[in-house]
């Protein structure tokens, strides 16, 4: 099984400040575990941090390595969630995906972290 791409931090410029940073992944895929198909979808990260900020060339890379992964898009949405939660301890997070429309249905899923919630 490989492992994970590691997500590297930096040191988040304005700690003293609340302010939101939001990411977007137009170009997320991954692979349905029941018919082998590949999932198409766009990723928004919208977090507040506290001490780090994610870099985003690490995050690409974590992306990434969903490509080839069969994943259901509930579990997939919260994974990433845990990972990025566990690696920057944000003040908050929120991650919603939105996948392509297949067989005339489209999914999305929102997740949430809040710190000391």
């Amino acid at each position: 099984m490989n492992e994970m791409p590691k997500l590297e931090l930096f040191d988040n410029p304005c700690p003293q400040r609340d302010y939101a940073i939001t990411i977007r992944c137009p170009e997320f895929t991954s692979v349905c575990p029941i018919t082998g198909q590949p999932d198409f979808g766009e990723l928004t990260i919208e977090y507040c941090p506290d001490l780090t900020c994610i870099e985003l060339k690490s995050l690409k890379y974590y992306m990434q390595s969903f490509r080839n992964k069969g994943i259901f898009y509930e579990a997939l949405t919260n994974e990433i969630l845990d990972a990025l939660t566990t690696a920057c301890q944000p003040r908050w997070m929120k991650l919603t995906s939105r996948f392509t429309p297949r067989g005339g249905i489209s999914t999305d899923v929102l997740v949430e972290y809040r710190a000391n919630a």
